[in-house]
């Protein structure tokens, strides 16, 4: 279901000239999209990093396009749905890549261009919408990121059927994954210690979203022959309060790829909205050995997984401030202030089992080395100021500009980084 081109638009428009007469174009679901993105990402290490450059920066325009087809008529309707992209590099030279908009070359320069494409087909029955080939996918326990130039894809099938009120039911199967700077639909994506390598990933679980005060969230997923993992969100509302909760169990199961993990991470948020603005405090609290690990760019729903850091490290406890403001109530509808600082400490990732992922054996040394030491702590400020054109013809721009500052301690072994980002998009969309 997956093709690798130079062209993207040809493939997508040959695939909607095949498969186009057959189908119903009524359904809601039915239309396109194509979005413009050009983006700036420039990363200062204040600390010596392990590729040993000062600073990494790149510049590219990318266009990411979807089309979703209709169902044909009946008692079981087919479609299909279909995504390519384009990137261009506008700079990035050999010193300074690897930021991840752009993939590298063998001699280590950023590409000058990247493109891929890939498709669905879709079942629909009633209320039960079937999905197989190559799609994005967003569930707790599995979470295609798009934090980059381009999205993250997965491959295999996703099940989901809304029959029952206020309830999404989901299940699925992906045993390949395409990575945000990457062309390929055959590759794998890395946790801390845990991947994708020649592993499936499976998941199963609910959501329970009503008109009124409370909801949750319940799944499990397993990483084939390294660990199962369950999950459990609640939530609620009442006046201008909002409390989230999130829970993670992970456990090694079958071949235990990447050793012997127990892990429970949960986090407990609180916000409180006046106005324009809003505070927000959470909590976090990670209990094991381990990292809290997961594969696929977003499939961490704890609060203090932010914008660099996780926070996610054995016996790690960490903390959340942030506010909100809407300049909507000034007069300036679509610009947003956000900022937040987080801070983490307790980490000791000593006892982490010797020979798995977080613990493996240094030929160099003679020893076994511990992803992170004892006493690890770090912390991370966010601000980011947010403007979408509410009119005229430039409608629906969003400019974002992002800066943030982490530090940590040789224990935590992250990285002293400033990072800013500017993004710009424009979508179009229409009907077919």
């Amino acid at each position: 279901m997956t093709a690798l081109i130079r062209g993207p638009s040809r493939a997508l428009l040959a695939t909607v000239a095949i498969m186009t007469p057959a189908l119903s174009h009524a359904d809601d679901e039915a239309g396109w999209s194509l979005l413009s993105r050009n983006y700036f990402l420039h990363s200062d290490f204040r600390s010596p990093s392990p590729s040993g450059q000062n600073y990494r920066q790149e510049w590219a325009q990318g266009f990411i396009g979807d089309i979703r087809s209709g169902f044909t008529e009946g008692t079981l309707g087919l479609g299909f749905d279909a995504h390519g992209f384009v990137g261009f590099k506008l700079d990035g030279g050999r010193g300074h890549a690897g930021t991840g908009l752009l993939p590298r070359d063998s001699d280590g320069r950023a590409a000058s261009d990247y493109s891929s494409a890939g498709a669905a087909l879709k079942l629909r029955m009633g209320h039960t919408l079937l999905r197989y080939g190559e799609m994005t996918v967003e569930t707790p326990v599995f979470d295609t990121a798009d934090k980059r130039l381009r999205p993250e894809y997965a491959t295999g099938w996703l099940l989901e059927n809304t029959d029952l009120p206020d309830w999404r039911l989901q299940a699925g199967r992906f045993t390949a994954f395409s990575n945000q700077d990457s062309s390929s639909s055959a590759e794998d994506f890395d946790g801390y210690g845990a991947n994708t390598d020649g592993h499936a990933i499976s998941l199963a679980g609910a959501t329970y979203a009503p008109d009124g005060p409370f909801g949750g969230a319940l799944f499990a997923s397993q990483l084939q022959d390294t660990w199962r993992q369950a999950y459990l969100n609640l939530n609620a509302r009442q006046g201008d309060w909002h409390l989230d909760g999130n829970l993670y169990q992970t456990r090694d199961t079958g071949n235990a790829s990447a050793g012997a993990i127990d892990t429970l991470a949960y986090s407990v948020a609180a916000k409180y909205a006046f106005g324009a603005q809003a505070v927000t405090l959470a909590y976090q609290k990670i209990e094991g050995d381990t990292p809290f690990d997961f594969v696929g760019g977003d499939s961490i729903y704890l609060a203090n997984s932010i914008k660099y850091a996780d926070f996610n490290g054995p016996g790690e406890r960490s903390w959340q401030l942030r506010y909100d403001l809407d300049m909507a109530t000034f007069n300036v509808p679509g610009l947003k202030l956000m900022a937040r600082y987080v801070i983490g400490s307790g980490i000791d990732g000593t006892h982490a089992p010797q020979g798995g992922a977080y613990n493996p054996f240094d030929p160099d040394d003679d020893r076994y080395t511990p992803q992170q030491g004892k006493g690890g702590r770090h912390w991370e400020r966010d601000v980011d100021l947010k403007y979408t054109v509410q009119s005229g013809s430039a409608k629906g721009l969003n400019l974002s500009l992002s800066h943030v500052s982490h530090r940590a301690n040789s224990a935590q072994a992250g990285d002293d980084i400033d990072r800013l980002y500017v993004i710009i998009e424009y979508p179009f969309k229409g009907t077919f």
